[in-house]
């Protein structure tokens, strides 16, 4: 046989021919393991690699027509090139073998990883000149990205000359910059919408260092030198003010409203209610009125809306979206893998501080279902034995008294108990919001919730103050736990909010352990068909025009200024599983919504954002407190809640639905946007526990809360927010470092004041990664923190590096990928070590403690978006007094 060589088939013992100019040469051929010069060898392992070469090689090579029929083909061991996954892979093996041979590593680890590496067919500038070319290899030089000193820093794990695969299918790549294109796009338009409305990291004039909190919080406990307070320095504390009454009467003793500064403001800020239903605040400059702030129209705000929806909904946006969320997914799994008994021994050397005493705020709380079950069976019946005879409802035309009101409904108070109560959510309120709202009501009796559980009563909210001022002092005995109650206000008349705020001035409801948020219910189609209201517009100036009057000149509502100042931001409530049926293909303004149809939810949110962002506007100019939108969103209903809350809020509660659109999930990731989850509460109403996405959210690294939603209803114990916490740690399975990472989630989601926020988590609390950590306050180590900054760093960087090649087409081509390709491979080249003991791309500083195993992602340019909005410091932060 001269002209023909004979070979063995893998089939069986019959012949196959192949000509001698398709021999490959031994350098073109990557190694089986039976040719890879072991000592041993393994038929299993053998015929697994061919088998996968010659899947690579199908991919790599699609036939542009059937060979001829006296074609034959070579083993497919024997194939000369990969796909730009597997070259990454390869790459990605020989860099950690080099990195192991750094080290003088001679593990088992390392030999499998140099005998993978040998596998390679990625050919370098040293190798012979007379090697097969091949068409779908980019050589390395002057034109290519072969060589490091043309690439980015980032990309400095491939070997010196390293050459680069690439496909003719340029659609992919085409396809993968337009997605990253439109990820850099939506977060931009977010970022347009957060930082008009003020509602960006520091931009709450409270935030600054000169802020003044009265009444002011308690002293640590502990001094800079780690010892206990002498009775000295308390004695001396309490010469100069009246001793605390015992229990909940000492809540806000130390509150006086004549100590509180109410300035009077005088100038030309005006402020109207445009044709379109926003507040327009204005001033004169030269001599013509002129906004202070532009505020984004409606119709720009449903055009960015739709540009979202359409983005989310688009299938390879979902691909690519739900494949980079399965990434981080794997590579937490990795990282706990290899890291969790480092994050053991560093908590265990923390002196003092476990989970019980780091803070933790349970950011998201009904107030009218603050307390649990027991604690309002044992108000009512105390009520009963000692104020039978006080007056405490108008009701059919007269006055009943405590005990006549009882009577009515044929029950004493021995016969009172939990069950009778009957305000625990169980099986029968599971997707019934209806029948949920009627536990509000004691013993299925509104009259009982009027008289307990509102401010706006017959006796002016008496019995609830006392109630919340017992709540109050149970936390502030706990110390470690805070909460941000939410309250109502509903538009339906302009004195609401005096009502309200005299209610918490004049019962001195103010505590260190909490903060007010508002919330508004979307009731317009109950006030319009009780002829409360005529149209939508009555309902913006119910709840805004006092705000804007109040924020111009405080003397005119000086008790609202002061509860103002206590108050973080704002909320919409309601059944989010109605359906919205949109009459209208235009939506009209506010004063034209005259229809008894309640308006959508993206309608409700838009107005309340847009009168937001002009209030603040003017707040911030007179150095007063801004406040946030931090609404309900994604518990049930339409996903498009969730694009809007997206577009044009702080944060959201709930969030379940995320799990459905993983494109928006990937969004809320990109934009570290927090989500206060309460699965108890998502248990009873909507999802079943084990089929809550919370887990899910935590191991991907979304920035996620515990809450504890309605206590009344869910909570079975004292300590609610605690009994969250281990219900979630039992049944996920979370570590007490897990636990400190959520209660650390929880303090900086909240709208506590910046000075607060640094005495519970330590200075530079908002630094990235673990310049702003201080294991000593949070508990948590920097091990940790430094993987979830290095992972979110990467994924950015992914948005950043495609989206930049879409804008210059001039630039090298860094070859076509798919989606799926581009995601093996950034899950592929993950495996080269680069460790915390270097700079990162950024230039923060290395931890002691970050020496996690976990790989970075390499092949991404620096993160030059991020630098230029962090907080840049290249000087030592000091160390905190430890509390």
């Amino acid at each position: 046989m001269s002209n023909m060589m004979r070979v063995l088939s893998d089939e069986g013992d019959e012949f196959q021919h192949i000509r001698p100019e398709e021999q490959a040469s031994d350098d073109d051929l990557p190694q089986s393991p039976s040719s890879a010069g072991t000592p041993f060898f393994s038929y299993a392992e053998d015929r697994a690699f061919t088998d996968l070469d010659a899947k690579y090689w199908a991919q790599a090579h699609p036939p542009a027509s059937s060979p001829p029929a006296s074609m034959s083909f070579r083993r497919s061991s024997a194939t000369p090139s990969l796909t730009p996954s597997q070259s990454a892979l390869s790459d990605s093996f020989r860099s950690l073998h080099l990195d192991n041979h750094s080290r003088n590593s001679t593990t088992e680890g390392s030999f499998l990883l140099e005998r993978n590496a040998e596998r390679s067919p990625v050919r370098t500038k040293t190798q012979s000149a007379s090697s097969v070319d091949d068409p779908y290899l980019k050589p390395a030089g002057p034109s290519g990205l072969g060589l490091p000193e043309q690439r980015d820093s980032a990309n400095s794990s491939r070997p010196q000359g390293a050459a680069e695969y690439i496909t003719h299918d340029e659609d992919m790549d085409i396809e993968l910059q337009m997605i990253c294109k439109s990820v850099q796009k939506c977060l931009e338009i977010r970022h347009k919408y957060i930082s008009r409305s003020n509602q960006g990291p520091r931009d709450n004039p409270r935030d600054q260092p000169d802020w003044k909190i009265y009444p002011a919080p308690p002293a640590p406990s502990w001094t800079a030198s780690k010892e206990p307070r002498t009775n000295k320095e308390e004695d001396s504390v309490s010469q100069m003010s009246p001793s605390r009454p015992e229990g909940a009467d000492g809540v806000g003793w130390d509150f006086n409203f004549e100590a509180c500064h109410i300035p009077e403001i005088k100038d030309d800020i005006e402020f109207s209610l445009d044709n379109t239903g926003v507040y327009q605040v204005s001033k004169n400059i030269d001599g013509h009125r002129s906004n202070i702030v532009q505020v984004p129209s409606i119709r720009e705000y449903y055009m960015d809306l739709e540009e979202i929806s359409n983005t989310s909904s688009d299938g390879p946006s979902k691909s690519f979206a739900f494949r980079r969320l399965q990434y981080l997914e794997a590579s937490w799994n990795l990282y706990i893998l290899t890291n969790e008994y480092q994050e053991l021994a560093d908590t265990k050397r923390n002196p003092h501080r476990d989970f019980y005493n780091v803070r933790k705020v349970d950011t998201h709380v009904h107030h009218s279902a603050c307390m649990n079950q027991k604690h309002l069976l044992r108000f009512i019946k105390s009520k009963m034995k000692k104020c039978p005879d006080e007056v405490v409802i108008f009701r059919d035309g007269k006055l009943l008294t405590l005990q006549q009101v009882f009577e009515s409904l044929n029950l004493t108070a021995y016969d009172l108990s939990i069950d009778t109560l009957d305000m625990h959510a169980h099986r029968d309120t599971f997707h019934r919001f209806d029948k949920f709202n009627l536990k509000y009501n004691p013993i299925g009796e509104s009259r009982l919730r009027e008289i307990f559980l509102k401010t706006d009563n017959y006796i002016k909210g008496k019995y609830l103050a006392e109630l919340t001022r017992e709540v109050f002092y149970d936390l502030e005995q706990s110390k470690y736990q805070m909460a941000e109650y939410r309250i109502s206000i509903y538009g339906k008349s302009l004195n609401e909010w005096d009502r309200l705020a005299e209610w918490v001035v004049d019962y001195k409801l103010f505590s260190s352990n909490v903060r007010w948020l508002i919330q508004f219910p979307r009731l317009y189609e109950v006030y319009k068909a009780t002829g409360i209201v005529n149209n939508f517009e009555q309902i913006i100036k119910n709840i805004f025009q006092p705000l804007f009057e109040v924020s111009k000149d405080p003397s005119s509502h000086p008790k609202l200024h002061v509860f103002l100042q206590r108050v973080i931001g704002f909320d919409s409530v309601d059944d989010e599983s109605k359906p919205e049926r949109r009459l209208y293909r235009k939506f009209p303004y506010p004063s034209e919504w005259t229809t008894a149809q309640n308006p959508p939810y993206s309608y409700y949110l838009y107005y309340l954002y847009a009168n937001m962002t002009s209030l603040n506007a003017l707040r911030k100019g007179r150095g007063f407190n801004t406040l946030v939108l931090r609404p309900h969103s994604g518990e049930a209903g339409d996903t498009e809640h969730l694009v809007s809350a997206f577009l044009i809020a702080h944060s959201i509660s709930h969030g379940i639905l995320l799990r459905k659109v993983p494109f928006l999930q990937y969004l809320f990731y990109l934009d570290k946007v927090g989500i206060a989850m309460s699965p108890l509460s998502n248990n009873a109403l909507f999802l079943a526990y084990d089929k809550n996405p919370f887990f899910s959210y935590f191991k991907r690294g979304l920035n996620i809360s515990l809450s504890t939603d309605d206590p009344l209803q869910f909570a079975y114990t004292k300590e609610a927010l605690i009994e969250e916490y281990s219900v979630a740690a039992q049944i996920y399975r979370l570590s007490s470092v897990d636990m400190c990472e959520l209660a650390k989630n929880s303090v900086l989601q909240s709208g506590f004041e910046a000075a607060v926020k640094e005495h519970w988590l330590g200075q530079g609390f908002d630094l990235p990664g673990s310049l702003g950590t201080h294991v000593e306050k949070s508990n948590v180590p920097a091990v940790r923190v430094d993987y979830r900054q290095m992972a979110h760093d990467q994924e950015l960087s992914l948005v950043y590096k495609y989206s930049e090649a879409s804008k210059d087409q001039s630039q090298p081509s860094v070859g076509s990928k798919s989606i799926s390709s581009v995601s093996t491979e950034l899950s592929n080249n993950s495996s080269s070590p680069e460790h915390t003991s270097h700079l990162d791309p950024i230039g923060r500083r290395p931890s002691m403690t970050s020496n996690f195993q976990i790989p970075e992602t390499h092949g991404f340019p620096g993160l030059k978006h991020q630098a230029v909005s962090r907080r840049a410091t290249s000087t030592a932060l000091t160390e905190p007094s430890p509390h």
